[in-house]
């Protein structure tokens, strides 16, 4: 037995599973792929373990180890897996199929990889305990409905006779963690289970998943890029990079005393609270994975490393060693011991200057967006419905300024988006860029120079360059289409400077998609922005597909951008962290209306309107100093073909019954004018608003006693 599952290990506790120097290779024509090296783990009954890292790094592939679910091509080929005892890797196919789905269950980040659209949810959830337990069926609806009332889905017996398809994406989720938990699994697996989910939604369901270990008692392994929703649900963590464990330990070890460079470059890439993008910027990992066979020899961190040392670093394979006086922490670091961790790498202690805004530059006044549904009138109906995605939206972004437009799916913040860009027109109202009128004049009417004065950055860097083409062309065609350039000289110069610009080599030139990174794509979907000089760039969730250290260096990149250019930047995004870090002005939206908006400073201290407080207590900030307010929307967004009367966000206000004779429901709020120009949608009585507080505060006590560990450790 090894000294970290010993470590880990008391002398009444039995471990649910222990993976001792597990090795997982994947085959192919190439060869063989190490995928996972060395990985060693213990979870306890009734623990909750986290996994987190970059992707790439083993994460999803080691929970897949454990369900020896690798596919034709993965296969073991070290280590042990020992489930309840048992070596996994001695059981039989039989076996195996009697334990997955019964006493070990796993949630995927996608529901409907779990759902069978052609199946009522009642018929998939029944199908659990009858194949696993034999029970009647019977019973296993009577079971499958207290499940459903288990994970606070309303009206479970519509929900049992209901298809995938009509649901939620959170009440998917919801129906795969009942499935899950129908059999009362021994080791629940939950891999990334809201990476595809709002912010509430995610908070909804992290604070039902809490709730449901408590009360079956489940011991889980949570897998996430999200070290934020790792503080709240678990109680160790496993830093794995490059198939390797990097670091374990208890949570508040590693989240306060981290003992490797890897975990303090993660969560140095990360806006906690007080990041500022002036005064103290973000400081991204250089670098990039390594392939899993160009792996440097000793640490595999070593060349994104500022502490490596040649001679010590590459000297040889570096094992997990223990941290003197951190009960169970391990990092697999030769030099944690002599490494100051205040230290910053070279060049990152710089100080931004804080570009003022200038003159307004695009101005959206009571803006709508009507769409009109007549799928019906297929059948000879002549009903047509409504529905109202953006409704009297109105504010201004000036020179330099980025303004953050938050809010859930279906608040219309996109919709918002193709309106500025040309590709639908609005209903009424108006939105005007520099002199011009753009909000009613669809893209392919649009003149050379409007079109080049607003661009998009898309969210998925991937959907955005054409595999045909190199990069260097595809920015050249850009160029050409914004008529920039007399020559083809001066068009491929004008390329080349704008590599430099996203901080790329002139060598990507000649470079294919394929052979990119994500955050290398996203900076060509950069470049290409601000090919025809932008005045506006619209940044549609930029960030959400890449890995937190990429994450990092794109908000770096376009701050640097927008700082050199003077560009005005409308940033749609559902994180509020890097909104904080990121935004001048905040819009935050709800069900087509802007239901708040202000100075980030404003937005995120009190008084709020009751959607933002709910927005902001869902932020899940990895930090152990941080005590939020414990606030969870309990339904989902309303249709916006059916809203409900009145305020938009009645249906699911807390604060509603503050409010005398229905008003809520009745009628729609006036916007209360609060000083610094601070606006706010709602009924609520003055009185209500000034005794608000904060949502995230710091826990003082505990700053205090985390500034005495460190002077003893210094000591």
């Amino acid at each position: 037995m090894t000294d970290i599952a010993n470590a880990t290990k008391v002398a009444d506790a039995q471990p649910v599973l222990d993976i001792e120097n597990l090795s997982i290779s994947f085959f192919t024509k190439g060869g063989e792929i190490p995928a996972v090296m060395g990985f060693f783990c213990t979870v306890l009954r009734g623990e909750a373990m986290g996994i987190v890292g970059e992707s790439g790094c083993g994460k999803s592939t080691v929970s897949l180890g454990i369900m020896r679910d690798l596919s034709n091509i993965g296969k073991i080929v070290g280590g042990k897996i020992k489930f309840q005892g048992k070596d996994m890797g001695e059981l039989s196919d039989e076996e195996l199929r009697a334990i997955r789905g019964n006493k070990i269950a796993m949630i995927y980040q996608e529901p409907m990889a779990s759902l069978n659209p052609a199946m009522k949810i009642g018929q998939q959830l029944m199908e659990v305990p009858i194949t696993h337990e034999k029970v009647s069926e019977k019973e296993a609806y009577e079971r499958s409905l207290a499940m459903l009332k288990s994970v606070r889905l309303p009206d479970p017996p519509r929900m049992m006779n209901s298809y995938p398809h009509q649901l939620s994406g959170g009440q998917q989720q919801r129906i795969v963690i009942a499935m899950a938990l129908l059999s009362k699994p021994a080791l629940l697996l939950l891999d990334e289970p809201t990476t595809a989910l709002d912010v509430t939604i995610e908070a909804g369901i992290v604070d039902l998943v809490k709730g449901l270990r408590k009360e079956f008692g489940t011991t889980m392994i949570f897998v996430s890029h999200n070290l934020g929703l790792i503080l709240e649900t678990c109680e160790r963590i496993t830093v794995m990079y490059s198939g390797e464990a990097v670091e374990i330990g208890k949570i508040k070890d590693v989240f306060d005393r981290m003992r490797h460079p890897y975990t303090q470059g993660l969560f140095r890439s990360i806006p906690l609270p007080g990041a500022d993008k002036n005064s103290r910027p973000l400081i991204s990992i250089p670098g990039q994975l390594p392939l899993p066979h160009e792996r440097p020899k000793g640490c595999n961190f070593g060349p994104r490393c500022h502490h490596f040392v040649e001679g010590v670093c590459n000297a040889a394979e570096i094992p997990m060693i223990p941290v003197d006086g951190h009960e169970g922490h391990f990092s697999r670091c030769v030099r944690f011991n002599q490494i100051d961790w205040e230290a910053l790498p070279p060049g990152a202690k710089k100080v931004n200057e804080k570009v003022e805004p200038g003159a307004p530059v695009l101005k959206i006044q009571h803006l709508k967006k009507y769409y009109k549904v007549g799928g019906s009138e297929v059948f000879g109906s002549r009903e047509r419905r409504v529905v109202k995605a953006n409704e009297t939206i109105s504010f201004v972004a000036r020179e330099g300024e980025t303004v953050a437009i938050v809010g859930e799916s279906g608040c219309g913040k996109s919709t918002l988006a193709k309106i500025l860009l040309g590709l639908e027109t609005a209903t009424k109202g108006g939105a005007t860029l520099g002199a011009r009128q753009i909000c009613h004049t669809p893209i392919e009417k649009r003149d050379v120079e409007t079109i080049a004065s607003i661009q998009m950055v898309f969210q998925n860097p991937f959907d955005t360059l054409n595999p045909s083409y190199s990069v260097g062309s595809q920015i050249i065609r850009t160029l050409e289409k914004f008529d920039v350039g007399k020559t083809a000289a001066d068009r491929r110069q004008r390329m080349l400077e704008l590599l430099d610009l996203v901080k790329l080599p002139r060598a990507f030139e000649k470079r294919m998609p394929r052979q990119l990174s994500g955050g290398q794509k996203q900076r060509i979907g950069v470049a290409r922005a601000f090919a025809g000089k932008a005045k506006v760039v619209v940044a549609d969730e930029p960030v959400s597909a890449l890995d937190v250290s990429v994450q990092a260096a794109v908000i770096e990149l376009l701050m640097d951008i927008q700082r050199k250019n003077k560009t005005t930047m409308l940033f749609i995004s559902h994180d509020l962290s890097v909104v904080r870090y990121i935004a001048d002005r905040v819009v935050v939206m709800y069900l087509g209306y802007v239901v708040e908006q202000g100075t980030t400073d404003q937005i995120f201290a009190p008084p709020y309107h009751p959607y933002t407080e709910a927005l902001l207590s869902a932020i899940p900030i990895p930090d152990t100093r941080v005590v939020r307010k414990h606030i969870v929307l309990e339904t989902d967004i309303p249709s916006a073909m059916d809203p409900p009367t009145g305020c938009p966000f009645q249906t699911r206000c807390c604060y509603k019954n503050l409010v005398p004779g229905n008003l809520c429901e009745r009628e729609v709020p006036p916007i209360k004018n609060l000083p610094g120009g601070h606006e706010i949608r709602c009924h609520l009585p003055d009185t209500v608003f000034v005794a608000m507080e904060p949502v995230i505060r710091f826990d003082t006590k505990l700053e205090v006693e985390d500034a005495v560990v460190r002077d003893t450790e210094a000591e």
